[in-house]
Formats: C-alpha cells, sequence, structure tokens
C-alpha cells in the first residue's frame, strides 16, 4: 500500500486528495476543499490580483502541509482555467514551489478532461455501465469540460470557458441573461453532441456535487452519499428556484451548500440545466471521483 496527494487548483477552489493506493487501485479517499477564489479577477483583468496571490499560496501551503503530515510519497499538483488565462501565473507557481517544494503542471482543457473522465470510469459503480456511451460534463469556476466516450475510448474532448465565477463576475445573477449567453455559448457542441446517442450523463465540479448534497440536505458533505446519486431535470430546476429566492444570507444556511459557494451557484445550476436541456436528457448522475483520481491513476502508472 502506498500514499499518495493530489491538488486541484480551481478558479473558486482548491482540492486536496488524499488516496491509498495498491496495485494501482483506491483503498481509501479523503478529500478537503479550499475556497480561495484565485480566478476572482481573470476573466476581467487578465491577472491574480494580489489578494488572491497571496491568499491562494497560503491555502496550497495549508493543503501540501497536510499531505505531508498524511506521509504521501508523493504530491501531484494542477491547475487549470484561472492559471491558464493569468498573465502572472508564474509568479504564483513560483510562490508555492518555493514555500512548499511542489511542482504545479498548469494543464489545458483537454489534458483536464481526460483527467476528469479516467477518474470517472474508476468510480463507476458496475463495469457494464463502464462500457456505456458516456458524456461526462464538468462545471468548474472557469470553463466547462465535454468528454464524450466509449468505455476507455475517448471520442471527443471540448473546454469551453464559460464557468460559475466567469458567468458570476460576467453577470450576477441575471437568469435571463445567464441562459441566453451559456446557450449561445454551447449551441454548437450541444447541437453536436444531440446526435451522439448517449447512454449516459454523469457529471463532476463543485456545482453539480452541490447540488446532489442540497437535494439531500446533508449537515455534512458525504463522499459516498454524493457519489453516484441521480439528479432529475425537474429536481435541479427546484432547486435553483428555491435559490433564487432566498437572500445571500439566507442562501449560506442551505443544507449541502458550501457558504462559500452561496454566491456562484445559480451560474453553475444553469449552465447544467442549458447542457440537459440542449440534449433533451432527463437526469445525470454525480460523481466523487473526478480528475485528481485521474490524475494520481495516470502519474503512478
Amino acid at each position: 500500500m502506498q500514499r499518495y496527494a493530489g491538488i486541484d487548483i480551481g478558479t473558486n477552489s482548491m482540492r486536496l486528495l488524499l488516496a491509498e493506493l495498491e496495485d494501482g487501485k483506491f483503498l481509501s479517499r479523503t478529500k478537503e476543499t479550499i475556497t480561495s477564489r484565485i480566478g476572482e479577477a481573470v476573466d476581467r483583468k487578465g491577472i491574480i490580483t494580489p489578494g488572491g496571490m497571496e491568499r491562494s499560496i497560503e491555502s496550497f501551503e495549508a493543503l501540501a502541509h497536510k499531505a505531508k503530515e498524511f506521509r504521501a510519497i508523493k504530491t501531484f499538483a494542477i491547475a487549470t482555467s484561472a492559471l491558464r488565462d493569468a498573465e502572472n501565473r508564474e509568479e504564483f507557481i513560483q510562490g508555492v514551489f518555493e514555500r512548499t517544494g511542489v511542482k504545479i503542471q498548469v494543464i489545458d482543457g483537454k489534458r483536464e478532461a481526460g483527467l476528469g473522465y479516467r477518474g470517472v470510469l474508476l468510480g463507476l459503480e458496475s463495469p457494464k455501465k463502464a462500457q456505456l456511451k458516456t458524456l461526462l460534463v464538468d462545471v468548474g469556476g472557469g470553463s466547462t469540460e465535454f468528454i464524450l466516450g466509449l468505455g476507455e475510448k475517448l471520442d471527443r474532448l471540448t473546454s469551453m470557458d464559460i464557468g460559475a465565477v466567469r458567468m458570476t463576475d460576467r453577470l450576477g445573477e441575471n437568469d435571463r441573461e445567464l441562459y441566453y449567453t451559456v446557450e449561445k455559448s454551447f449551441k454548437n457542441i450541444l447541437s453536436d453532441l444531440k446526435n451522439k446517442e448517449i447512454d449516459q450523463l454523469i457529471g463532476i465540479g463543485g456545482s453539480i456535487t452541490s447540488l446532489a448534497a442540497i437535494h439531500q440536505k446533508l449537515q455534512v458533505y458525504d463522499m459516498e452519499k454524493v457519489h453516484n446519486y441521480i439528479l432529475s431535470l425537474e429536481q435541479i430546476h427546484k432547486i435553483k428556484q428555491n435559490l433564487l429566492g432566498m437572500t445571500l444570507e439566507e442562501r449560506k444556511q442551505v443544507r449541502g451548500l458550501n457558504p462559500n459557494r452561496a454566491d456562484i451557484i445559480i451560474a453553475g445550476i444553469i449552465i447544467l440545466l442549458v447542457i440537459m436541456e440542449g440534449l433533451a436528457i432527463d437526469k445525470i448522475t454525480v460523481s466523487e471521483y473526478d480528475n485528481l483520481e485521474g490524475l494520481i491513476y495516470e502519474e503512478i502508472q
């Protein structure tokens, strides 16, 4: 048995996976999330703000320390949309390396999508489901990835610069504007995917896992209860309408919703609704295996 750690630096949050593996199989997994908002102004200004820089370096340092306490023999780290777009990303990468000794890989959208798909395959509850025509959607803070595959064979990987933080920064919680902008952005890809005879839709990312936790009214987030949870289109619509009718402070009290995600959850939900409606798919399976599991699995092979 060997211990590994993986850190994912997203636009909204930074996530840590601590895992024990044997012969390439996950024996145990724990995750922790810190809302660092490294991408809070990247869409508008093209840079990580000084506050976002220091806050995110400190967050990474805290997660790297936990990996060390876990006695991980290796810590792998990836950064996605916000760092891809930030002109001053090297300042962050160097600051992290100086404090922790961990090297960060800034990966492109296709690599991000591929890691997510690999992680999801590892977490499917049955070998039979792993052989179905699968569309994986990863709704992140800065981007959304679409991954279409059959078994281990990938057919299409697409990354779009549409995410919960990015759209909230642009449009706030304007329901109509969010729908219109996302629909317009996704029009071509959804039109193409609609003809692919998809057997199952699977979702990863904080907006989607939050929906599963909200629907179950989880007082404490539970990976096992969220993983492989099925949500219907109707249930997602009801959650969105309930949240829209609340003030931000009321929303922060909702069971299952991380208070630090309360201000961006509407945009995240709308992105998912546009996808499901555009593809005429009425249910989605939520996965708690994602690009972190995919990262560790691929790196140790």
